[in-house]
């Protein structure tokens, strides 16, 4: 499946969402296997195996190609979109990015910006701009987690 084509996937699944399921947000859709689909949902009072399996049977004839996997995305939360980066700026995130920014493709630190085009993200030596275009993946990072600022093995600073 092309990536084109998991993004018409990913709209269809959205417009059914909207139909049936409003207060319920795709945040990712994730070829997992070769014949599974992921989908990482979420919505304010939170996800539980009701949900999951309500999304499930209105997905139903995705099931003739697909075993699709309903979750919620857990404290690592994926950020997909501008308005889920603009809801977590001032928060730990982790960017990856597809080419070489600033030397790195992967970028760990607080959410310091978020716009429509781009993010900006502090790994403790200042922000850096990461265009939305060049992110392939990024997620928000446990708050439990040490805070200290630590050295990682692929060069950036844990901040």
């Amino acid at each position: 499946m092309s990536d084109a084509e998991l993004q018409q996937l990913q709209e269809t699944i959205e417009s059914r969402l909207r139909d049936s399921e409003p207060d319920v947000e795709l945040l990712a859709l994730e070829r997992a296997a070769s014949e599974r689909l992921r989908l990482v949902i979420d919505r304010s009072d939170g996800v539980d195996i009701a949900l999951c399996e309500r999304v499930t049977g209105l997905l139903r004839d995705l099931l003739v190609d697909w075993s699709l996997e309903v979750s919620s995305p857990g404290p690592e939360r994926p950020l997909t979109k501008p308005e889920h980066f603009r809801r977590f700026v001032g928060r730990r995130v982790r960017v990856k990015t597809r080419k070489d920014i600033a030397g790195h493709r992967s970028f760990t630190g607080r959410l310091t910006d978020a716009g429509e085009e781009s993010v900006s993200v502090d790994s403790g030596e200042g922000p850096v701009s990461i265009p939305l275009a060049a992110v392939r993946r990024s997620n928000l990072l446990d708050a439990g987690g040490d805070d200290a600022q630590t050295p990682r093995a692929n060069g950036e600073v844990r901040s």
